[in-house]
Formats: C-alpha cells, sequence, structure tokens
C-alpha cells in the first residue's frame, strides 16, 4: 500500500516540499496529493507590481507537476481532523474526506486588519492574488491629484508605496507607520529609503498608528485624519485559521509549534512549513514570515520527511539569515545585509544594482519552486517504512 503524502497550500513552501518529496521518493511506494484553491501558482512576493497594472507571468500547476507523479487537487480545505488523519476538502462536486499518513500543513497567511474599524469595509489588501486585482482595479480609476496612503511601515508596506508612486507619479502617495521608517534597517540603509521617498514624491507619516479606517481617510491615534481615496492595509499577516481549531499545538496567533524538522511538537504524522509554523531559529528566534525563512524550511521538511520514511539520515541545516532584499519601485532597491539571526549589519546594496539583485532573487525562489532540488541529481528512495507516528521505532542520525 503507498504511503498517502497530502500537501495543504501549494505557495512556495508547499509546493517545494511536493515537489521535492516526488523526487526523493520512489513512485512506487508513495501517492503525494497536493491541495489547492488555484491552479497557478502565485509569485507572492511581486503582488505590489500586480497591483500597479504589471503583468506576471503565468506558472500553472500542471506544467511545474509535470512527470513528477504529484497529484493536483484544486480544492478548498475546510476542516483537518489529526487525530483521525483526515482533511475535509471542498470543491465544485461538495466536500470529501481525504485519509493521510503524513500531512503537511503549508496554508500560509492572509492579510491582517488587526480589528482596527473600518478596515474590512474601506481598505484594499495585497496579501494574496484577488486583493492585489481588486487594489489594481480601484487604482486604475484613480483621476490624478487623488491621494493614496499605504498603512504599515515593514517591508511589505515600503514596497507597495514606492511601487505605486512610481507607477503613478500623478497620484498623492502617502505610508503611515506605527514606528520610524525604516525600523530594523541600517543607518545606511534608513538613509536610502529616505533618499528614496524623497525623490518619488512619497510622504510618511511616521509614530502614526491608525486607529480606524473610513471611506475618504485613515484616522490615527492623535487624532490626525489623513486623506486616502484609497487605503492600503499592510501591518502584517494573520495565519489561516484552520490549525487553531485542530488539536494540534499551535500558538496563540495559531502558528503550529513543530521542531527542527519542521515536525509538529504534538502530532508526528503531521508537518508544517511557512508562515504556517513557528520554528525557532538562530539565536533562538522565532522565523519571521518570510520566502527567506519558508524556502529552506520546506527543504528541511521534506528531506525529514523522505529520511524518515526511507531509513536515511535527517537532515541538520538550521535555517538562517543572510539578507533582506526590498524592492523600491522598478529601478531601484534596497539590499539590507543581516546577520543569521536577521539584525541589520551596516553594509547595504543600493541604487539599480540592488534592483537587478531583487529581481534575480524573486526570479529564482520562482525558478526553485519549479526545481525544488536545485537541479541536482534525482535520487528515489524506496520507502522502508509506511508511517512515522507517535511511538513507532524511528532510527534517526543527527
Amino acid at each position: 500500500m503507498q504511503h498517502r503524502i497530502i500537501v495543504l497550500g501549494a505557495g512556495y513552501t508547499g509546493a517545494i516540499v511536493a515537489g521535492r518529496l516526488a523526487r526523493r521518493l520512489h513512485r512506487e511506494d508513495v501517492a503525494i496529493t497536493v491541495v489547492n484553491a488555484e491552479p497557478d501558482f502565485v509569485e507572492r512576493v511581486r503582488m505590489h507590481q500586480l497591483a500597479t497594472g504589471q503583468d506576471l507571468r503565468p506558472r500553472p500547476f500542471h506544467e511545474m507537476f509535470a512527470g513528477t507523479g504529484v497529484e493536483l487537487r484544486l480544492a478548498t480545505v475546510t476542516g483537518v481532523d489529526v487525530d483521525h488523519k483526515t482533511v475535509t476538502v471542498l470543491d465544485a462536486n461538495g466536500a470529501e474526506e481525504l485519509a493521510y499518513d503524513t500531512l503537511v500543513y503549508a496554508l500560509g497567511s492572509g492579510w491582517n486588519a488587526q480589528g482596527v474599524p473600518g478596515t474590512a469595509e474601506h481598505a484594499y489588501e495585497i496579501a494574496g492574488r484577488a486583493g492585489a486585482l481588486r487594489l489594481r482595479e480601484r487604482l486604475a480609476g484613480l483621476d490624478a491629484g487623488q491621494s493614496v496612503v499605504v498603512v504599515g511601515g515593514g517591508l511589505t508596506g515600503v514596497e507597495a508605496a514606492t511601487e505605486i508612486a512610481e507607477a503613478r507619479p500623478d497620484l498623492d502617495v502617502a505610508l503611515a507607520a506605527g514606528g520610524g521608517l525604516g525600523d530594523g534597517l541600517s543607518p545606511k540603509g534608513r538613509a536610502h529609503l529616505r533618499k528614496v521617498f524623497g525623490r518619488l514624491g512619497i510622504t510618511v507619516y511616521e509614530h502614526a498608528a491608525v486607529t480606524g479606517v473610513e471611506a475618504d481617510r485613515v484616522v490615527t491615534a492623535d487624532g490626525r485624519a489623513i486623506p486616502a481615496a484609497v487605503t492600503v492595509w499592510t501591518t502584517g499577516f494573520a495565519v489561516h485559521p484552520i490549525a487553531k481549531a485542530t488539536a494540534l499545538k499551535v500558538t496563540g496567533t495559531g502558528q503550529i509549534v513543530v521542531d527542527g524538522t519542521m515536525r509538529s511538537v504534538s502530532h508526528p504524522d503531521v508537518y508544517a512549513v511557512g508562515d504556517s509554523a513557528m520554528a525557532m531559529g538562530p539565536g533562538n528566534k522565532p522565523l519571521r514570515m518570510s520566502c527567506a525563512s519558508g524556502t529552506p524550511a520546506a527543504w528541511q521538511a521534506a528531506d525529514s520527511i523522505a529520511a524518515r520514511l526511507t531509513g536515511g539520515k535527517l537532515p541538520n541545516a538550521p535555517v538562517r539569515y543572510f539578507n533582506q532584499c526590498i524592492s523600491l519601485g522598478r529601478r531601484e532597491g534596497l539590499i539590507q545585509y543581516v546577520t543569521a539571526d536577521d539584525r541589520a549589519v551596516p553594509a547595504v546594496l543600493t541604487g539599480r544594482l540592488a534592483a537587478v539583485y531583487k529581481e534575480l532573487i524573486c526570479k529564482g525562489a520562482a525558478w526553485g519552486v519549479a526545481n525544488p532540488t536545485l537541479g541536482l541529481p534525482i535520487r528515489r528512495r524506496r520507502v522502508t517504512r509506511q508511517r512515522a507516528v507517535a511511538g513507532s521505532a524511528v532510527r534517526e542520525s543527527a
């Protein structure tokens, strides 16, 4: 009987795990099913580009998974029962229950309104393709001189504000940040950010916590009203809520607590990767939600599953950081070099070269989804155990 592996979600991490497992395990021994609501891979790191009218290259999963044996199930996940090892999915034909031996939870995250009044009704988001396309349509309908306010001073907000300002120099673009502009960057990084914002004519409201969103303005904690024909909300992400409704051990925000191999600490037949997982990185700090964390974590999860099923050696390659890559429109960029635990160091790369660097990183990330073994020779191993469950006698080499 084949070992049934179900992967929930086909973002960067889920697609990598599925493809890498298909190239690590013998096809006769495993049945790998990916459950995803969309037929195409979404380059989430480019949603600010999509929102400003740029067309992205289509990346259909039937091409990505061609010849691998991975089955794509187009459906929405509605429930997970980790005690009975089943997943409930919903498609055009109705609901169905799927049984698994190993589950990879990679449902990721969506936008986080953070309970701020008016956000759900009036704000736009770019956490996914649907939101980016909705914002794209709205921006296209704006007249010259109208105002766009991006709320959130993190990397997503910075990229969105600069992309919009560059694509639509006729608009009045502003960024409202809860802290200072470029908090977390080095002094050189912050200085470059301010230089680019000034050149693009972006107004910055620092230490401006937004407490309300209305149809034509945002309101800050100190009582300021900032005009906004369009409000773009980028204050962080919220993980998919399904895990929190299961018996899995999760954090208060709903992330699944995993060990260094991305395996659930409460249910060893479940793995979690990407934004869905709470994994610890260098300095005993939680890994941040990012491709920089998710991609190596996906490699770790796939190789750990393969090792446990084939009796191989468990991988031992802790996730670490090297840099933060920030696009500032199509012609400018900022590469902030960081320590292993993601603290900024003085060194930065800026300007056109940084923009090219960031573009190569984005292309490389998409290429890595379709080539999850990084072009190395494929070595499929035979499964020697049909399941990895709590209490099973599995030899694990460090």
